[in-house]
């Protein structure tokens, strides 16, 4: 049904007949001339109209919001001046020869480009959420970090192995979610919280390096760091040192950054000993953009006159530390807090 992707579209296709398919992002009556976005997964594309074909035009002047369209045209170069640089297909736009509505739509509940959605809006018309560009982003960059895990992998000796999802309970830091056995009353199955059991098989059976991309369920109340079901990608290896580990996950991190997001990660990753991260920021997970350090007090306690301070001091093994808060004196107690 169609050649090429709107978003696709360049100046490389000029003076080619080309047919696209997708829905109108917006239409647009210039004085008789109608000019329609048409928007597939990969962008966007524009397409003119003109009045002398009076059997497309008239389909042209029906198409409203989201209705989903084949278009046949030859495609040109913008007017000078109305290029637009923020789009692939920029410098192009189609002139319209056929047009064919796939599907009509219902004026959609909000619009593509509205900023100012609440969530709550956006899951009651999800299918019209994922439509818009920022959520085709996202799953266009979660699928692209998944094709670098699973490439950079397989180029190293690991094997994809799909683990069950229906297994025996083997509880860990949370509840399992049960699923009733309906040929034997009573029984339960559950989802696993993580491949932990079959890959410990798969490594004793000889599977010397395994992996997957797998989901993880876990019967618990959500926080702020705790979701019932998510994503992991699961990595088992035998025969490897510390060492060996540290440097394949750098790598591979590194290698996933720059695939799916153009980004350079430093070669090797910045270390810090937990002995330097607890004396200098009191956390083993310090976050370095926090640039909030502690500042070692002791020796100026061990005279103080306020013995909790002195006592600690004087210590062998005893240290006091302050952290320094610029502009401290504004704030309120709670926000020291």
């Amino acid at each position: 049904m169609r050649t090429h992707y709107c978003g696709t579209l360049n100046t490389d296709q000029l003076d080619q007949t080309v047919s696209i398919c997708g829905w109108a992002h917006r239409r647009r009556d210039h004085g008789g001339v109608i000019f329609i976005d048409l928007r597939d997964r990969e962008g966007l594309a524009q397409v003119v109209c003109n009045p002398d074909q009076v059997e497309m035009f008239k389909v042209a002047e029906s198409v409203r919001n989201e209705f989903v369209l084949r278009i046949t045209g030859l495609v040109r170069r913008r007017p000078e001046g109305a290029s637009n640089s923020n789009l692939i297909s920029g410098e192009i736009e189609i002139l319209c020869q056929e047009i064919e509505v796939l599907n009509a739509s219902i004026t959609p509940p909000f619009q593509l480009d509205d900023e100012n959605l609440s969530e709550n809006v956006r899951l009651t018309h999800r299918v019209i959420d994922l439509r818009r560009p920022q959520m085709q982003k996202n799953m266009m960059l979660r699928y692209k970090v998944a094709m670098a895990f699973r490439r950079f992998l397989d180029s190293r000796g690991f094997i994809d192995i799909e683990t069950p999802m229906l297994t025996k309970s083997t509880p860990e830091g949370a509840r399992d979610y049960l699923v009733p056995s309906r040929v034997h009353p009573g029984e339960f199955f559950a989802l696993p919280q993580s491949p932990q059991l079959f890959k410990q098989l798969l490594m004793v059976a000889g599977f010397d390096r395994y992996y997957q991309i797998t989901k993880c369920f876990r019967d618990e109340d959500l926080r702020a760091d705790r979701q019932p079901e998510f994503t992991q990608v699961d990595i088992e290896t035998s025969f490897l040192n510390e060492t060996q580990i540290t440097a394949l996950t750098e790598e591979l991190i590194r290698t996933v950054f720059k695939e799916a997001l153009d980004v350079d990660l430093p070669n090797p990753f910045p270390r810090m000993a937990y002995s330097e991260a607890m004396a200098r920021f009191g956390s083993d997970k310090p976050d370095m953009r926090v640039t909030l350090e502690l500042t070692e007090v002791t020796d100026a306690m061990k005279d103080v006159a306020f013995k909790v301070f002195a006592g600690v001091a004087n210590s062998a093994t005893g240290r006091i530390a302050a952290m320094r808060v610029p502009n401290g004196a504004a704030f309120t107690r709670g926000e020291i807090e």
